[in-house]
């Protein structure tokens, strides 16, 4: 019965897991939520909900570590009932406040298949969690709190995301830091937004909280004591927006990380190809296997450039496959794609037109 360990993971390749999915026939709902909790044994529970979640047809993306778990899936609305009422018999998940996706249209399946992976983390922060309380969170905002305290002038909005993730949408009046990565912008923030700036409302938000949970805790740790987070994030923030008909400070998409990429907000297209640098806001990766760099790519140039970031890509993927595979024999591409869309094959970069110097002009208007 336990033979190859009861396949706790899934070995298809991506046509098969597509063709499997359209077999199924589910229609999904894509969720995230997270939690910080003690787990004592990861990979057990981990194990357990391989298991219940496949029984359900789920897939997506989770992490699980000692210090919690970060889930973003796509549940078939078939189960959903059944999906909730066994998450909530997981006693430090009971009641887990669930992120349902704003927009599920771009793309047929938002998830190809079930990964749930262990890691040390469930957020790759650079912390060392000993040091502060974790618990220590800064207030949390909802949707109508978070409107009154951004027009308050003593405010600093900041975005807690990533370059590529704000480039295609952002609140009005948001601090966008340029940075790759959650780890690099904890420093990065208090260094040139925070210092200086102690006596201001600090309000954060990413897009579902995760980010903004432990990021509260640390500031309120290196003595910041006004600050706020946006209560489940933006994907909260618009649904809670159109329940209640109030304002939605937020415009364009909001990046996600499945494969739909970003789901709409507004119809506002804030960003540029970074091809032709016209109008867009679809992300993509490059379709050369030895490249996979996710950048912003409009229709025309999709077309043109057959889903490739550059020429050489474009050559590439029409090598015979034996000379694209030995090509790729002990290359490293991982920094290609961890640097989204940093690439100097790339004319039209959208985060390059948000310096350090439009930070600091919104700080020195703010304090005017």
């Amino acid at each position: 019965m336990m033979n190859q360990k009861m396949q706790l993971w899934n070995t298809l390749d991506r046509a098969s897991l597509e063709k499997q999915l359209q077999e199924i026939g589910h229609k999904y709902i894509t969720i995230s939520f997270y939690q910080y909790a003690h787990i004592t044994d990861p990979q057990s529970f981990r194990d357990q909900l391989y298991l219940q979640w496949t029984n359900l047809d789920i897939v997506g993306r989770t992490y699980v570590a000692k210090e919690g778990i970060n889930a973003q899936i796509a549940v078939p609305t078939a189960h959903l009932g059944l999906f909730r009422e066994e998450l909530y018999q997981i006693s430090f998940l009971n009641g887990i406040r669930l992120n349902f996706a704003v927009d599920d249209a771009e793309a047929a399946f938002p998830f190809l298949k079930l990964k749930i992976k262990v890691r040390s983390k469930i957020l790759a922060d650079g912390l060392n969690d000993t040091t502060f309380d974790v618990t220590n969170k800064g207030i949390h905002l909802n949707a109508a709190a978070f409107n009154a305290l951004t027009n308050d002038p003593n405010t600093l909005l900041i975005d807690f995301r990533n370059h590529y993730e704000w480039e295609v949408g952002h609140f009005k009046g948001a601090i966008l830091p340029d940075v790759d990565t959650f780890r690099e912008s904890l420093p990065f923030i208090e260094e040139t937004i925070l210092k200086g700036n102690e006596d201001k409302n600090i309000v954060m938000y990413c897009t579902g909280g995760v980010r903004c949970e432990k990021a509260s805790a640390w500031f309120k740790h290196r003595g910041f004591e006004n600050v706020h987070q946006l209560e489940g994030g933006i994907i909260k923030y618009a649904n809670d927006c159109k329940e209640l008909g109030i304002e939605n400070k937020f415009i364009g998409k909001n990046f996600v990380f499945d494969e739909r990429r970003g789901e709409r907000i507004t119809p506002d297209v804030i960003a540029v190809c970074h091809q032709c640098g016209e109008p867009a806001d679809n992300h993509t990766n490059c379709v050369n296997d030895a490249c996979h760099l996710l950048f912003i790519q409009c229709d025309n140039c999709k077309a043109a450039m057959e889903n490739c970031c550059s020429q050489a890509c474009l050559e590439t993927i029409h090598l015979p496959l034996e000379v694209q595979k030995e090509l790729r024999k002990g290359q490293n591409k991982s920094n290609l794609i961890f640097k989204k869309g940093r690439s100097a094959a790339l004319p039209f970069q959208g985060h390059k037109e948000k310096p350090q110097a439009l930070i600091e002009q919104t700080l020195k208007n703010q304090k005017a």
